[in-house]
Order: C-alpha cells, then structure tokens, then sequence
C-alpha cells in the first residue's frame, strides 16, 4: 500500500472550522476506489497543526491527485494554512493496520 502521512499547520483562525472546510476533499477521497483509509487528527500539543494519514492501494495514486476534489483542494485549501503541509510517503506491504503487539489487549 501507499502509506502518506501529511502535517498540515493551519491558520489559527481556521483551525476549528479545518474539519468542515476539507469535507468535500476528505468525503471524495474517501470514496475513490483504491482508498483504504483517510482519517484527520488534530494535534494535543499544537491545536492548529492536523495529521493526515492516508492509505492507497499501490495504483491508485494517479487517480487521487487528478481526481476533481483533489484539485479543488490544491485551489483552495492553501489560503488556510501557515506553510506547504510536510509529508512523509512510501510503499509498505499489507493493506491494513496491525496490532499493537507491545500493547495487547486481553
């Protein structure tokens, strides 16, 4: 799977209102075929930085990025934010998250 993972510091002004303002480009990623996951979390030591993390089937990252939303995200997300979001991407096997072996629950 393509697994990314995106630090996106928003404007403080924004930072509550972050979760509506990307409905529309979470709502449509979500449903691309070759999606397995994408889920924002907002950070407990900054309130205006959100993690993204993200997971492709391998061949779906062309689609993504020329998908509609995602370009209507390129436009107009930007003007909310502090910087060019960070981004850590790379391939990994499996399509699923493993459990947490040093932390089992039983």
């Amino acid at each position: 799977m393509i697994f990314i993972c995106v630090r996106w510091k928003v404007k403080p002004e924004h930072a509550d209102e972050w979760p509506e303002l990307t409905r529309t480009y979470t709502e449509g990623t979500r449903a691309e075929p070759g999606n397995l996951f994408f889920e924002w979390a907002r950070s407990v030591e900054d309130p205006n930085e959100y993690i993204l993390i993200e997971g492709f089937e391998d061949d779906a990252a062309e689609a993504h990025v020329n998908a509609p939303h995602f370009k209507k995200g390129q436009e107009e997300l930007p003007q909310y934010v502090q910087e060019t979001p960070k981004i850590r991407n790379m391939q990994i096997p499996g399509d699923h998250w493993d459990e947490l072996g040093e932390f089992e629950v039983k």
